[in-house]
């Protein structure tokens, strides 16, 4: 089974090409409808001229006008939000009513109408006309910052140049003084906000001062210096005075350690009493001597006894020397302690005292601070008012950091509607628009348009196109680009190619003009019928459609003429026992059919009839049976079938719509060759796929499919062009050009 999921899906531009030329129309329809509305909108509505001024607004680094901000000197940090500030008011309200009023704009000529009708419509609630129209200029007005710069552009756009540019000139500068009377009228306002804050602050100042000096009196606070006042000092030198005392009653007391429990045998070398270090060291050279006289004398030994005698007498002298000493050091040592206990008490008294002095001093600073704080305020706030009454003396100057770079010119050319710009968009727009509807309705079109979608969705191959005949003949049509030209030549040879031929029906065209170019279409099928076997071609053929009304009767009959003109016989089975064709197309009253044939009425060469073309033989369907399907199905059937093979060259079974009966998948499997005719733009997808694999489920053998009435000024394009030169060709031929 096929399946079309199966090829490789790939993106044919040339097929789109073609999708744009068949729907054309939908795009021209698309592109013309665009343009011609907008052309009639821009050709019908009022130019706009549109005049436009440039500002420079700059910095100001305070709410009241300094001498900083006139001279320029001040250095300031820039804070959006001013200049978003200016940019609001430039559209404000406000300034657009002092605009209407400088302009006079409710006696002028655009806007007097409008005014009047505002006025009249209004006159109960009593609103000033000046107030609406200040509306309507804040809404038209355009205020546009340029990036990266302080340059503001103020646009405005109206049917008058004249006007247009000057109001934006009067927007201006209604704005520059609008500015220059907000700051004076705030710096004035600030000049006596600033006279009132320094008298009063000049009362409470002298209030404070007065009760500063009060307390001090009070408390009887003296200050050697801003911070140190007589009580802080005199504590400094006590505490200074007890930590020395201290440090000497230490000194004392080591001293008084070293000596308390000393004996001379433990007097320390290096004492810090000379007459004892002395005596010692006398004391020991004497001791050393008499140690080493002992070692070689006896005792009794004169010398020996004399230096003994001085050695006594010296350590009597050291043993007193040494109490003398302790008591001094004992004495100085209670001194000491004395004066240091004496000059404790002394600084826990003066501690209090600092304390208290401490807390009164913390709340004199606390009132100095504040008397500081005022003091200093109040120099501030002179020196600005200082400042404000040089500015309001400015003010006459009109120095403002808002200024007109470039005034408005008067336009001389409209900014919309841009009539040019406006239709080539409409005709983008058109071309855009036309190209995606032309796919939207392609995508739309559920209906087969062309052999190869029949073959990519089924893999059944085409086996030719025939091409619509209108009802009314081929005179009505006109020579275009988009139809191919009808060849014909009559049977007495006259050429007959200057103008359209005159017919009118498709049935048994190629034997009633058989040079007519629809008549070799047949023949072309034929040929691809007769190359479609490996082998011999078939000789048993069927003719069936998805779905009624496809023209399988009409391919039969021509078909079966196409093959009669080699010469051939030829028999057509009209198995449509539901609606049969044949009888009516070959124009035969036949009373017996197949219908007698299968129900033993008649017998099968009974049933045959003979046409008015040679080669040309024709069992119709007979009496309409109520039992179609039990018919064709029977024994008798399939052997007629086989023996008709064997009778003639080719059997052609016309059979009913796959879709509508079951009788076409009963029948098609008995027959050598099968052949689904298509209607495009009439049979839908689903019905020929959902018709071909009934088809294959049923063991045919499908050999192809015919298009039957394809319009080539409106499908494929590939078929259109090879039509044309086609045929051109043939008429060439037929004229011995070639």
């Amino acid at each position: 089974m096929y399946h079309p999921e199966d090829e490789e899906t790939e993106i044919n531009l040339l097929e789109y090409w073609h999708l744009l030329l068949k729907r054309k129309w939908v795009v021209i329809a698309c592109v013309g409808a665009a343009v011609f509305f907008k052309g009639v909108y821009v050709f019908k509505v009022t130019p706009q001229y549109k005049a436009v001024s440039t500002m420079m607004i700059e910095e100001e680094s305070s709410r009241v006008l300094s001498i900083e901000d006139e001279f320029g000197y001040r250095q300031s940090v820039v804070d959006p939000r001013f200049f978003n500030t200016q940019i609001k008011l430039l559209s404000s309200k406000a300034l657009m009513e002092r605009v209407a009023r400088k302009l006079d704009l409710v006696h002028h000529p655009l806007f007097e109408e409008e005014g009047n009708n505002k006025k009249n419509s209004k006159e109960k609630t009593q609103i000033d006309p000046y107030t609406e129209l200040a509306e309507g200029l804040k809404e038209s007005l355009e205020v546009s910052p340029v990036r990266d710069t302080k340059l503001v552009e103020v646009g405005f756009k109206s049917p008058d140049p004249e006007f247009a540019a000057q109001l934006v000139n009067t927007v201006s500068e209604e704005f520059v003084d609008f500015y220059i009377e907000k700051r004076f009228q705030t710096t004035q306002r600030a000049s006596r906000f600033l006279e009132e804050q320094i008298s009063d602050l000049r009362q409470r100042l002298a209030v404070k001062e007065t009760d500063l000096q009060e307390y001090s009196r009070e408390k009887d606070l003296y200050f050697l210096s801003e911070r140190e006042s007589a009580a802080v000092s005199e504590f400094a030198d006590i505490n200074q005075a007890y930590t020395q005392a201290r440090i000497d009653r230490i000194n004392a007391q080591a001293k008084y350690e070293e000596l308390k429990n000393v004996s001379l045998d433990s007097l320390p070398q290096f004492s810090e009493n000379q007459v004892l270090r002395d005596l010692k060291t006398e004391y020991v050279q004497i001791k050393n001597e008499y140690e080493e006289m002992s070692q070689v004398f006896k005792s009794d030994y004169p010398d020996l006894v004399k230096i003994k005698g001085r050695l006594d007498s010296m350590r009597t002298e050291l043993e007193s020397e040494i109490t003398s000493a302790r008591e001094a050091a004992e004495t100085e040592y209670k001194t000491a302690l004395n004066k240091e206990n004496s000059l404790q008490q002394l600084l826990e008294e003066q501690k209090a005292d600092v304390a208290q002095m401490n807390s009164d001093a913390i709340q004199y600073n606390n009132l100095l601070i504040e008397v500081q704080n005022m003091r200093d305020q109040l120099a501030s706030l002179e020196q600005r008012q200082s400042e404000t009454l040089v500015s309001s003396r400015l003010g006459d100057l009109k120095t403002t950091n808002v200024s007109v770079i470039d005034a408005a010119d008067i336009p001389l050319h409209p900014v919309s509607p841009k009539k040019k710009v406006s239709l080539i968009l409409a005709l983008m727009v058109g071309l855009f628009g036309g190209v995606g509807l032309a796919f939207v309705l392609e995508y739309l079109d559920n209906s087969i348009r062309s052999p190869e979608e029949a073959e990519k969705m089924t893999g059944v191959p085409s086996l030719g196109v025939v091409p619509y005949l209108p009802p009314n003949g081929l005179k009505k049509i006109k020579r275009s680009g988009y139809s191919y030209r009808y060849a014909y030549r009559d049977k007495g040879g006259d050429k007959k190619t200057d103008k359209f031929a005159d017919i009118k029906k498709i049935e048994l065209v190629n034997h009633l003009h058989p040079n007519f170019t629809i008549s070799e279409d047949y023949r072309t099928i034929r040929t691809s019928i007769l190359l479609s076997s490996a082998g011999s071609p078939p000789s048993s053929m069927a003719f069936t459609s998805a779905q009624p009304k496809d023209g399988k009767s009409v391919t039969v009959a021509n078909m079966a003429v196409s093959f009669a003109q080699l010469n051939e016989r030829i028999l057509v089975v009209d198995a449509d026992m539901r609606k049969p064709q044949q009888h009516r197309i070959f124009k035969l009253r036949a009373p017996t059919g197949l219908s007698s044939y299968l129900t033993g009425k008649t017998t099968l060469e009974d049933s045959i009839h003979a046409t008015k073309i040679e080669g040309i033989s024709l069992l119709p369907c007979g009496p309409v049976p109520p039992n179609p399907t039990e018919l064709l199905n029977s024994k008798p059937m399939k052997q007629m079938i086989s023996e008709l093979k064997d009778k003639y060259d080719k059997v052609i079974y016309d059979l009913p719509p796959v879709l509508a009966v079951v009788d076409p998948v009963v029948l098609a499997n008995l027959v050598e060759a099968t052949v689904v005719v298509v209607y495009p733009r009439q049979t839908t997808e689903k019905a020929f796929v959902s018709a071909v694999e009934e088809l294959r489920r049923g063991r045919t053998k499908i050999i192809g499919t015919v298009f039957n009435g394809m319009r080539l000024d409106k499908d494929d394009y590939y078929y259109k062009s090879f039509y044309k030169s086609y045929y051109r060709s043939r008429e060439k031929t037929a004229n011995g050009e070639l």
